[in-house]
C-alpha cells in the first residue's frame, strides 16, 4: 500500500508525491475524508488523481493512501434491487447512513453482506468445470435468477458444494485445481471496471 501527499488541487484533479510504489488505475483514498479517487497519470513519484467527489477544502499537505486495487464492481445477488451512484454505492444504505443528501467520503460496500439468499446447486462433487461453467442458482426475486458460476482463472472439479443460505461472502462451493489448490467460490464477484469481461 503506497502513501503519498497532496501538492496541487485543480477541481477534481490531484496530484500526490510520494506515490512510486503505486500503479496506474489503482483506487485511492483522499485525505481524512476518503474521498474515492482513481490514479490516472504517474510520473516518477507524482500520481494525477481523478478524484470521483467533491473537493472543496481540500490542499496540499492532506495524505493520500492506494488501496491496491483496480476501480472495480461487485456483481451478485442484490445488484439488481438496488439503485447505486457513479462507483457503485448504493443509494438506499447511503440515506439511511447520512441522509438524503449524498455526503462525500460515505464507504459503504455495494452488495449487502448481512442478507441472506438461496443457493441451488446444479452441479454435484466430482463434476469438471471451468470458468463461466454455471454452479448453481439464486433468485434475487420473481423475475430474476442469478446464475453463479465459476470465476475467471480457476478450473477443475468440485470438492465440495453447498445448498442453503448463504451471504454474498460466504463460500458455497470448493474447486481443486490441477495443482490440487482448494479454491472457494462465492456468490460474489469483483470485477475491475476497465477490463474486458470474458464471454463464449
Amino acid at each position: 500500500m503506497s502513501q503519498g501527499r497532496i501538492v496541487k488541487v485543480a477541481g477534481p484533479l490531484v496530484i500526490a508525491e510520494g506515490m512510486k510504489d503505486a500503479n496506474m488505475f489503482d483506487v485511492v483514498r483522499v485525505s481524512e475524508h476518503e474521498l474515492i479517487g482513481e490514479i490516472l497519470e504517474i510520473h516518477n513519484d507524482r500520481a494525477s488523481i481523478q478524484v470521483y467527489e467533491e473537493t472543496s477544502g481540500l490542499g496540499p499537505g492532506s495524505m493520500v493512501v492506494s488501496t491496491g486495487e483496480p476501480l472495480s464492481v461487485e456483481l451478485g445477488p442484490g445488484l439488481l434491487e438496488n439503485m447505486f451512484d457513479g462507483i457503485q454505492r448504493p443509494l438506499e444504505a447511503m440515506r439511511s447512513k447520512v441522509g438524503s443528501n449524498i455526503t462525500r467520503g460515505v464507504n459503504i460496500n455495494a452488495l449487502d453482506r448481512s442478507k441472506k439468499w438461496t443457493f441451488r446447486p446444479v452441479l454435484a462433487k466430482g463434476d469438471k468445470v471451468v470458468p463461466g461453467d454455471i454452479i448453481g442458482t439464486v433468485r434475487e426475486n420473481e423475475v430474476f435468477e442469478h446464475r453463479i458460476m465459476v470465476p475467471y482463472g480457476m478450473e477443475g472439479i468440485i470438492e465440495d458444494i453447498k445448498e442453503g443460505e448463504f451471504t454474498v461472502e460466504e463460500t458455497v462451493a470448493t474447486v481443486k485445481t490441477k495443482d490440487g489448490d482448494l479454491k472457494p467460490v462465492k456468490m460474489m464477484q469483483k470485477w475491475p471496471v476497465r477490463k474486458e469481461r470474458p464471454y463464449s
